[in-house]
């Protein structure tokens, strides 16, 4: 399915929600890394009939060439800057302490929505996951890309859940913030078409508290709790506590 029959499907949907329309006209997706958040996500970005360029240090590895295989015949994969040139979405899917540099390094990137997955963290002292800095890795490509559209998405699960959503009983929750209210509309419709539920979380300000959502997820592990976050929709207040079946 194209970026503008995925506009056409979403387009009712996003009205009634939030009151307006809105135009999506993407049909290139450049995803910049070849790791597991690429391998999870090019595949099915591919089978909704968009073009994907995967932007890698080693385009000619055969690892690369077996992702490539592996998305179809909708892909392909050249250099990092090379590959987000015509793409109108930009996915950033590498390492954190090395994203400002292959932001910087990436050319002009005005215009473009640019995707956030990325969760920096340090190990602390007493042996959880923490901050590495008090500024998200999304308000530092924005600082960057000033006249890029960054939204923080795609944080706050498993690559394995990215790639089946499946795998859990209830839709999965997926935080979105950014600066740009169309872009974020954008990212969101991409969203329910891979089979997830999102929200939006307000300005790229508030990225930092959702990396946060990837924090706490992973400090659950220490406990042997797992979990991916699903957020129990409600349209009206009393509805705030929660499902009829739970029970506290």
């Amino acid at each position: 399915m194209s970026i503008n029959k995925l506009a056409k499907k979403n387009l009712v949907t996003l009205f009634f929600l939030f009151g307006f329309s809105i135009n999506i006209s993407a049909e290139t997706v450049a995803l910049i890394g070849t790791g597991s958040v690429s391998s999870a996500l090019g595949p099915k970005i591919a089978n909704l009939g968009h073009k994907v360029i995967y932007g890698s240090r080693n385009p000619q590895s055969d690892s690369v060439k077996l992702l490539v295989e592996k998305t179809g015949p909708n892909s392909s994969a050249t250099s990092q800057n090379l590959a987000v040139q015509d793409a109108q979405i930009v996915i950033i899917a590498v390492p954190w302490d090395v994203a400002e540099e292959v932001v910087r390094n990436l050319g002009d990137l005005s215009g473009k929505i640019i995707i956030d997955p990325i969760n920096p963290r340090i190990m602390s002292d007493d042996g959880f996951v923490d901050y590495p800095s008090n500024m998200s890795i999304s308000e530092k490509i924005q600082n960057i890309a000033p006249e890029a559209k960054v939204v923080k998405a795609f944080n706050t699960l498993g690559a394995d859940t990215m790639a089946n959503p499946d795998l859990v009983k209830y839709p999965i929750t997926i935080p979105v913030v950014g600066n740009d209210r169309s872009a974020k509309l954008t990212v969101m419709a991409l969203i329910k078409a891979l089979g997830f539920n999102s929200v939006d979380l307000g300005p790229i300000r508030f990225a930092h508290i959702v990396e946060g959502f990837y924090l706490l997820r992973a400090n659950a592990r220490l406990y042997g709790q797992y979990f991916e976050w699903y957020l129990f929709p409600t349209t009206t207040r009393e509805q705030y506590s929660g499902p009829n079946n739970v029970k506290f």
